[in-house]
Parts: structure tokens; sequence; C-alpha cells
């Protein structure tokens, strides 16, 4: 199933004539450090269970950073019966690029595939480190890791993403 892209500047007349309803999929934290306003906040990670509260009457428009998480949200949307749904082309990042407002919320928390990337670095690193220091055994904790980001993107899932983002700096 593919969901339907929409550009920034047809969004943003869109946003600003309330003709859409605007749906942001990224977790708490990232939403709380900076979103488009008037832009509803249901993450990805729990959007099964607050899917049935959206009305499908209506346009309907899935954002998230990039816009990896909110294709997958509008395929959801889409199996569930929303036909009016529509994706922002490179998410937030994009909309800031094309000069577009966003309110910038008080405390800055990392994107989700940042903090991805810092653990999993961090993990690799550990793993090497105490393998050359304390034993060769500890280079399993790099593999294990190496095989988990091959994992994450042959499935396009990422079971690490869905651990940090029941950390308490994304709720």
């Amino acid at each position: 199933m593919t969901s339907n892209s929409c550009s920034q500047d047809r969004i943003h007349q869109k946003i600003q004539c309330k003709k859409a309803k605007v749906v942001d999929v990224r977790e708490k934290g990232e939403f709380k450090s900076e979103h488009i306003e008037g832009c509803h906040n249901i993450p990805l990670s729990e959007f099964d269970r607050h899917v049935d509260s959206l009305i499908k009457e209506g346009d309907l428009i899935v954002m998230c950073k990039s816009g990896m998480r909110s294709k997958k949200a509008a395929d959801i949307l889409k199996g569930k019966g929303f036909t009016n749904v529509e994706v922002l082309e490179g998410g937030i990042d994009t909309w800031k690029q094309h000069g577009h407002p966003v309110q910038v919320g008080q405390t800055q928390v990392w994107a989700m595939d940042r903090q991805v990337r810092m653990v999993a670095g961090s993990l690799v690193l550990l793993g090497v480190l105490l393998g050359v220091w304390v034993h060769p055994g500890f280079y399993y904790l790099s593999g294990f890791v190496g095989a988990g980001l091959v994992f994450s993107a042959l499935t396009d899932t990422c079971g690490m993403a869905m651990l940090l983002a029941k950390m308490p700096w994304n709720r």
C-alpha cells in the first residue's frame, strides 16, 4: 500500500485555512521539542491504540521528522479505511527548510534516529574496547548490535527505537 505525498507549500496552505487535520507521529519528546502549530501528536509507537480516535472524514495529513514513520502511519490509516490521507514530504526537517513556522519547546530532545545511532555506536564501541581490554567475548556485543542494525534495515522496523521511545526523556 502506498500513501500520497503532499508538498510543503500545499500543506502550509491547508493548515492556515484549517482544511486538514495534521497528525505528527514522532515520539512525545520529539514533538515537545518542536512541532507545527495545531498539530496533534500520536506517536507511531502508540498509533495502533489511538488510530480509532481519528475521524475518517476530511483531509488527514501525517508527518514525522523526515517522512519514514509517517509513511508507515499512512499505510496503517489506509488499512483501517481512511481515504483522504497524505504524507508531508520530507517531514518537519523539510518544513523548516522551506521557512515554514514551528513551535519550539523549552526542552530539546534528539530525534529518534539520532538517539538510535548514538546508542548503537556506543554499544559497538563498548564491545570493541571491552573485547580488547577485558575479554574477546565482548566482541559479540558489537556483532549483536550489527546484526540488529541489519535486521532493522531488512524489516524496516527498529527494536532499539521502540525501546528508546519508552525512555523518560521521550515521554
